[in-house]
């Protein structure tokens, strides 16, 4: 697939394991700060929350620039912001309060970074190996995130808070180099100057009447708000003596990685299923497990049924992200692609803050057991959103993109 396309993934690469060893880290050093679950939901509420606010000009902004500078900037400034959290560690001048100013600061730079990220893939392979391409990415991605990141923060704090918030700094700044390799300009011509709010419309309007967008953009959304009000009081559920399960902080890293090992086989065998049982098909079997996921520690603290219950969502949640970020790239035209894919995250990833409150909320007043039932239940809910689905469908959308362009 090119050059640009492997400097790239290795830059995606490192920049997906500096955030999954920052996703372990974080709640980690609240659980050190406080024992208050609503507290400790703060740090995930405080680096998820930018979606609701910055991911419109995120994505105005992706279409305006150069992709690749505006990837470039936001890891360097996230590179930055971790520094100098550690310093602030090794001086000890650290508190819960610091930690939300930090998450809320890196999760604005994800904003642009992520939007530019999924934009320009079309740029780099085109719109015929996207398929392979999001495979191959995701599987990088999902290894470095889910698989290498936990378990490694896990040991990093270990050896010391400044030490765990350094590394992820450090890798942010070395993926900058390897971006440096994509050689290009990745900026789309503009026919006539607009404005940034025009510019934001224009995407939504195309989103919210695209049916097929809509839809899928919305189940996502649900997913996530289960997803994540279920493991951002994972950390009180698993780790110390006094919790259910009773893990040590490299055990429970270790056991994020079941989650990583089922999505790099699902990102590897996506489009293999996909041809055996549809996309449709596909995508039921993927809500699924995303249930399994969500609701299997309300039934047992087993680490071992746990981890084959985190095993199966990741498989979902590989085969979910490959066909339908696949779709969306497919049938979007690239003048829109950066506003398109922000406004789908607005309504999918926005409601990351709104579910890390709520498991908070839910664990501090009905306890732990109901939060993941709850969302193992909301979860399978979105069977229904597939119900009036079908592959044929989805190909119309596909042709009609073609004839467009």
């Amino acid at each position: 697939m090119g050059a640009a396309f492997w400097s790239l993934w290795t830059s995606s690469s490192l920049s997906n394991l500096a955030d999954g060893v920052l996703k372990v880290v974080l709640p980690l050093m609240a659980l050190r700060l406080t024992d208050s679950p609503v507290l400790i939901a703060g740090v995930t509420f405080a680096l998820t929350v930018p979606w609701l606010f910055f991911s419109l000009p995120a994505g105005a902004l992706s279409d305006r620039l150069d992709r690749r500078r505006a990837m470039l900037g936001a890891n360097l400034a996230r590179g930055l912001l971790l520094g100098a959290l550690a310093l602030a560690l090794a001086l000890d001048l650290g508190s819960i309060w610091l930690l939300y100013a930090v998450a809320l600061c890196v999760g604005v730079t994800e904003t642009l970074y992520d939007t530019s990220a999924q934009s320009i893939l079309p740029q780099v392979v085109g719109r015929d190996r996207l398929p392979r391409a999001n495979g191959r990415l995701h599987t990088a991605e999902l290894t470095a995130h889910q698989f290498l990141g936990p378990p490694l923060g896990g040991l990093l704090m270990a050896l010391g808070a400044a030490v765990a918030f350094t590394a992820p700094a450090a890798l942010w700044l070395v993926a900058v180099g390897a971006l440096l390799l994509v050689r290009g300009r990745f900026r789309i011509e503009r026919s006539s100057p607009t404005t940034m709010r025009a510019d934001i419309a224009e995407g939504l309007r195309f989103l919210w009447r695209h049916r097929i967008l809509r839809s899928f953009a919305v189940m996502v959304g649900v997913s996530n708000f289960g997803t994540n009000a279920a493991f951002t009081v994972l950390v009180l559920f698993a780790v110390g003596p006094g919790s259910p399960m009773g893990l040590s902080e490299p055990a429970y890293g270790l056991l994020l990685t079941a989650v990583a090992t089922g999505s790099v086989v699902g990102a590897l065998a996506a489009e293999r299923v996909e041809g055996l049982l549809g996309r449709i098909w596909t995508l039921r079997a993927c809500v699924l497990t995303f249930s399994v996921l969500v609701g299997v520690p309300a039934v047992t603290a087993d680490p071992y049924p746990v981890a084959v219950g985190f095993f199966l969502g990741g498989l979902g949640i590989a085969g979910w992200n490959v066909i339908t970020v696949s779709l969306r790239q497919r049938i979007t035209p690239d003048r829109l692609l950066g506003r398109v894919n922000s406004g789908y995250r607005l309504l999918a990833w926005g409601t990351m803050p709104l579910g890390a409150a709520a498991g908070g909320l839910i664990a501090e007043l009905l306890g732990l057991t109901w939060v993941y039932a709850t969302m193992g239940l909301l979860c399978l809910g979105l069977l229904a959103g597939l119900a009036r689905m079908d592959d044929a469908r989805l190909a119309a959308a596909e042709r009609e993109a073609d004839g467009g362009r």
